[in-house]
């Protein structure tokens, strides 16, 4: 019985002296966030970027004269794919692109609620009359700007190989449909195809 103890003993510190060494050597390195380094078949960041600046320069061609400015407001791109995505991601990106472009006019949603709350503290007395937000100076949205993030995923059929390929197909349409007339103005997509390949059997 005591040897018994004496191996289960042995076999637990070997096995905390092998975590021990495995996290001694863990290393961490910084890349360039614009290179594109894809470990898998999966949407990463570098995915985004392409779809951001495709996107941005098709959306600031579709204005020809730059004296205009178009009012645009975003309520997001929706994610139909079977992975979770941060689909705020891209269209945080696009609204900065689209306001560095200097050529669009670019509501904050996110920051309506904050603004009728100011307006209703500025109403309370605290603030003088000659420095409270006038009324009905906001502006109103020529065109609604949305989209849809799509994935088709499929995978090698079961049979006898050394490795499994898996190919993915990403596809976001995105719109930009008027207020007035409730037509869409503007639309282009960005399609990504990318295949991986793993082994059979590997940790």
């Amino acid at each position: 019985m005591s040897k018994i103890k004496d191996n289960s003993k042995l076999s637990a510190a070997l096995v905390v002296a092998a975590a021990v060494t495995l996290s001694a050597c863990a290393t961490t390195r910084s890349i360039d966030p614009d290179s594109q380094v894809h470990y898998d078949a999966s949407y990463d960041f570098s995915d985004k970027d392409l779809i951001v600046n495709h996107l941005s320069e098709s959306l600031v061609q579709f204005v020809d004269d730059s004296n205009v400015r178009p009012v645009i407001i975003s309520y997001g791109i929706g994610n139909q794919t079977s992975e979770h995505i941060n689909t705020s991601g891209i269209s945080d990106d696009l609204r900065l692109a689209l306001v560095q472009s200097n050529r669009y006019q670019l509501i904050n949603d996110a920051q309506r609620a904050n603004i009728e709350d100011e307006k209703a503290f500025q109403k309370t007395g605290a603030v003088a009359e000659s420095q409270r937000i006038a009324q009905g100076r906001q502006l109103g949205a020529d065109y609604i700007l949305g989209g849809t993030l799509r994935s088709i995923v499929k995978e090698q059929p079961r049979q006898i190989r050394l490795t499994k390929k898996k190919l993915v197909h990403y596809s976001l349409n995105l719109e930009l449909t008027s207020t007035e007339t409730g037509a869409i103005a503007w639309a282009d997509k960005v399609e990504i195809a990318r295949e991986s390949s793993r082994p059979i059997i590997g940790w």
